[in-house]
C-alpha cells in the first residue's frame, strides 16, 4: 500500500501537467464525479460538516485499526476536494492520519485558488477526519 506521501505526491504530479487553472478545476471536478455516492442512511444531521458552505456528509467507520470514510457533497467542485482528501485518509490508520501533513494542497494551488468558504469548508472536514482518528486512537489505547 502506498504511503500518504507517495499519494500526495500523486496527485501534485497529477496536476503539475496543468498550468490553467480551469484545467485544474476539471480535474477536481473527475475526481467529484468518480466519488461513489453516499448511501442515502448516512445522510444523517450527525454526518454533515458544520462550516462548509455547501452541504458535506462524512461517513466514518472503523474497521481492522484502520478508518474508512464515504462523503459527499451537493457542490460539484467540493464534492472533487473531498475525493482528494480521501483518496489520502482512506484505509489509514489512526497514527498515519495524525501524523500525515496534508501538503499537496499548498502545492497544487489549491489553497490560493480556493474561496474563503471553500477553503474553511475543506479544513472543516480535514479537521473532523483528525479528530476521528484522535478519538479512536484514544479508544483503541484504552482496550
Amino acid at each position: 500500500m502506498q504511503t500518504t506521501n507517495e499519494i500526495q505526491q500523486e496527485i501534485i504530479d497529477e496536476f503539475s501537467i496543468y498550468d490553467d487553472w480551469m484545467d485544474k478545476y476539471a480535474v477536481i471536478i473527475e475526481y467529484g464525479n468518480a466519488l461513489p455516492p453516499l448511501d442515502e442512511k448516512y445522510k444523517t444531521p450527525e454526518n454533515i460538516i458544520e462550516g462548509c458552505q455547501s452541504r458535506v456528509w462524512l461517513q466514518t467507520d472503523y474497521r481492522d485499526g484502520k478508518l474508512w470514510f464515504q462523503a459527499e457533497s451537493d457542490a460539484i467542485i467540493v464534492k472533487g476536494l473531498l475525493a482528494m482528501v480521501l483518496r489520502v485518509f482512506d484505509g489509514r490508520t489512526p497514527d498515519e492520519i495524525i501524523d500525515t501533513d496534508l501538503r499537496f494542497m499548498k502545492e497544487i494551488g489549491l489553497t490560493e485558488h480556493l474561496s474563503p468558504t471553500r477553503s474553511n469548508g475543506l479544513l472543516s472536514v480535514i479537521k473532523q477526519i483528525r479528530f476521528y482518528a484522535i478519538a479512536y486512537k484514544a479508544k483503541a489505547e484504552k482496550n
